[in-house]
C-alpha cells in the first residue's frame, strides 16, 4: 500500500469526532437523544450557522431557532428583516456560516458588470452579508457547450454548498467539484493551487481547486449536474452526475463511477465507484449523508439506479470503494417506463439519518409529473458486511441483480423470495383509508423530491404532488396530511421552535404545530415560487424564492 493511499485512509478515519456547536445543539434539542453516536467532525462556523444542506451530514432540516415567525408579509415588510435579489431561476437553498451566506441562482439579476443580466446565461453561487443581504461576491461558471442534454438553459448553479471555515465546496452546472475562498479576494490573497482567475476583484470568486468530473472521469450527465456534498475527516463526497443522453434511453457513458471521495484540501481523488453502472434509469441528482452508525463510519449514496448504498468513507485503500451494505428501494415488480409512466422510481432527494435509523423517498425528475412513490424506514446496523439488504432478493438469476428498466425480467426460473437479511423498519406507500380498493394521490406517498424532516419522533415528508403527510417515526403509523394544492420540488420541510414550515411551487408557506394532530397555524404569501428548503441560523428563517432570498426574523425578538 502506497503512502499516499495510506494517508487518505488515515485522514478519513483520523477526524476529531466532537460534535458540531451548530449541529449537535440543534438535533439534540429536537429529540435525538442518540445523537452522541453518530460523531460528527467539528465544522468551523457559528454556533448556530446552518453550513450545509440539512445542517450536518445527518441531513434533517430541523434546526435550533427561538421566536420563528408564523406570520409575515412580504408586502407590507411585516417581520421581514430584508430581502434581496437573486436570478430569475433559484433552486439552491440557502446556506450561512461565518457571517456569510451562499445560495446557488443563475444571472438574471447581473450582478456583476462584465455578465449583463438577460444577455449571458450563467450558473451563479452567490455570497451574501448575513446581516444585511448586501452582495458580497458571485463565482460566475459558463454554461456546458453541449447544451440542455448536458446543461439546461437558464437554470443556473443548482447544488448547495458546505462550509466549513474558509472554504467552501460546491458542484456546479458543468460538472465540476469547486472548492471556494468563503472570502473571496476580498481578502486580498489568489489562493491556490488554482490561480489562474481572469478577474481578480471584490466582486469576484476566489477558486482554490476545481476537479473537472467530465473531463478527468468521462461522466456524461443528463440535463445539469447537482449533488450537495458533504464530507468527513478530509473526504469529500459527491453524486457524480452520471445520466442519459437526448434520447432518453441510451446512457453514454455506463461504466463512468457514479460516487467519488476526494480529498477536500486538494481535490485529488481518493476512490471511486460505479455500482449503479447501466442501470441508470434517467440521471444521478441525489446527495450523500453521513454518520457513524453501529460503531461504522458510513456514508449513503442513493443511486440513479433505485438502490440506496453505503460505503466505507475510506474506500478500500486501493482507489475503489468498500461496500457496507445495499438496499433496492423499488418493489422488484416495478417497471421504469419512459416519460414516467412507471412506477420504478430512483432519487431526486438525500437520505435522513435520526435516532439510529436512515429515512429515505423515492421519486422521479419532476418532469415527469406524478406518481406513486415509497418511504422507508432502514436499519442501517442490520449487516455491514456488503449484503444487500433489501426486502426481497431474487433468485434464479446469475450476476448482479442490475437491470435499468425492471427489477425482474420475467425469463424462465427467476423468483422473487424474502430475504432473510431485511433492514426494513417500516415502509409506506399508502393507505386505502376510505376502503376503496384502491389508493388515490392523497392517500398515497407520492413521487417526491424532497427529503423527510423529523423531529421529536414525528416525520414530516412533502411529495412532488403538494401533499404534506405526518408520521411517526419510529413505527410508520400515520397520522394525517394536507394538500398544499401545489407541486414541492426539492424543498424539505422545517422543523423548527415546535413548528413546521412547508413550501409549495404556488410560493406558499404553510405552518403548523409540531403535533400528531394536525393543526395549521397560518398560511404566508411569498410572491413567487419556492423550490428549495428554507432554513433557520441565529433565530433568523431564510425562505429563498424563484428570483429573491428573504431573511424574516420577528420584530419582538429586537
Amino acid at each position: 500500500m502506497s503512502v499516499k493511499i495510506w494517508l487518505n485512509i488515515a485522514l478519513a478515519h483520523s477526524i476529531v469526532w466532537l460534535a458540531a456547536g451548530n449541529g449537535f445543539a440543534q438535533q439534540l434539542e429536537n429529540g435525538d437523544t442518540k445523537f452522541d453516536s453518530y460523531r460528527l467532525p467539528k465544522l468551523k462556523v457559528g454556533k448556530h450557522d446552518w453550513p450545509q444542506w440539512g445542517g450536518t451530514s445527518l441531513r434533517n432540516n430541523a434546526p435550533r431557532g427561538r421566536g420563528i415567525p408564523i406570520e409575515w408579509d412580504t408586502e407590507t415588510g411585516k417581520n421581514i428583516k430584508w430581502s434581496t435579489q437573486l436570478g430569475s431561476q433559484t433552486f439552491g437553498s440557502p446556506i450561512v456560516a461565518n457571517g456569510r451566506i451562499f445560495i446557488g441562482t443563475n444571472n438574471g439579476a447581473g450582478l456583476i458588470k462584465r455578465f449583463p443580466a438577460r444577455t449571458v446565461d450563467l450558473g451563479c453561487l452567490v455570497c451574501l452579508d448575513e446581516c444585511t443581504g448586501k452582495f458580497q461576491w458571485q463565482y460566475s461558471v459558463k454554461k456546458l457547450e453541449t447544451g440542455r442534454v448536458q446543461d439546461w438553459p437558464y437554470q443556473g448553479l443548482v447544488s448547495t454548498p458546505v462550509v466549513d471555515g474558509e472554504r467552501l465546496w460546491v458542484v456546479t452546472n458543468r460538472g465540476e467539484v469547486v472548492c471556494l475562498d468563503t472570502l473571496g479576494f476580498q481578502d486580498e490573497q489568489n489562493d491556490g493551487p488554482f490561480t489562474a482567475e481572469s478577474v481578480r476583484a471584490d466582486d469576484e470568486a476566489d477558486v482554490v481547486w476545481k476537479f473537472d468530473m467530465i473531463g478527468k472521469l468521462g461522466i456524461s450527465p443528463h440535463n445539469m449536474c447537482t449533488c450537495s456534498c458533504t464530507f468527513a475527516g478530509d473526504a469529500l463526497f459527491v453524486v457524480t452526475g452520471n445520466g442519459v443522453d437526448e434520447s432518453h434511453i441510451n446512457l453514454p457513458a455506463p461504466t463512468a463511477p457514479a460516487f467519488i471521495a476526494l480529498n477536500r484540501r486538494t481535490g485529488e481523488l481518493i476512490w471511486k465507484d460505479n455500482s449503479p453502472g447501466a442501470a441508470v434509469m434517467h440521471g444521478s441528482w441525489s446527495s450523500p449523508a453521513y454518520a457513524v452508525l453501529g460503531g461504522r463510519p458510513q456514508v449513503l449514496f442513493p443511486g440513479g439506479d433505485g438502490w440506496l448504498y453505503s460505503f466505507d468513507p475510506a474506500g478500500d485503500g486501493q482507489g475503489g470503494s468498500k461496500l457496507l451494505w445495499e438496499f433496492d428501494c423499488n418493489t422488484k415488480h416495478s417497471q421504469y417506463v419512459l416519460g414516467g409512466r412507471g412506477n420504478r422510481c430512483e432519487y431526486i432527494t438525500v437520505p435522513v439519518i435520526y435516532d439510529g435509523k436512515v429515512y429515505v423517498a423515492i421519486g422521479q425528475d419532476v418532469e415527469h409529473g406524478e406518481g406513486p412513490g415509497h418511504l422507508w424506514c432502514i436499519d442501517p446496523t442490520r449487516r455491514m458486511d456488503g449484503s444487500d439488504i433489501s426486502p426481497t432478493r431474487l433468485r434464479g438469476r446469475t450476476g448482479h441483480a442490475r437491470t435499468r428498466r425492471e427489477a425482474v425480467s420475467g425469463f424462465s426460473g427467476e423468483l422473487i423470495q424474502p430475504n432473510p437479511d431485511s433492514a426494513v423498519v417500516w415502509d409506506y406507500a399508502g393507505q386505502d383509508h376510505n376502503t376503496d380498493g384502491k389508493l388515490s394521490f392523497d392517500e398515497r406517498i407520492n413521487r417526491s423530491c424532497a427529503q423527510p424532516a423529523i423531529a421529536d419522533g414525528l416525520l414530516f415528508l412533502s411529495d412532488h404532488s403538494g401533499m404534506l403527510h405526518c408520521m411517526d417515526a419510529a413505527t410508520g403509523k400515520y397520522h394525517w396530511n394536507y394538500d398544499l394544492f401545489a407541486a414541492t420540488w426539492v424543498s424539505a420541510p422545517l422543523i423548527v421552535d415546535q413548528k413546521v414550515y412547508a413550501c409549495d411551487e404556488d410560493g406558499d408557506v404553510a405552518v403548523f404545530e409540531l403535533s400528531s394532530n394536525r393543526k395549521l397555524l397560518a398560511e404566508n404569501y411569498m410572491g413567487n415560487s419556492v423550490y428549495s428548503s428554507p432554513c433557520v441560523a441565529g433565530n433568523t428563517l431564510y425562505v429563498g424564492v424563484k428570483n429573491r432570498l428573504f431573511a424574516i426574523e420577528s420584530t419582538d425578538a429586537k
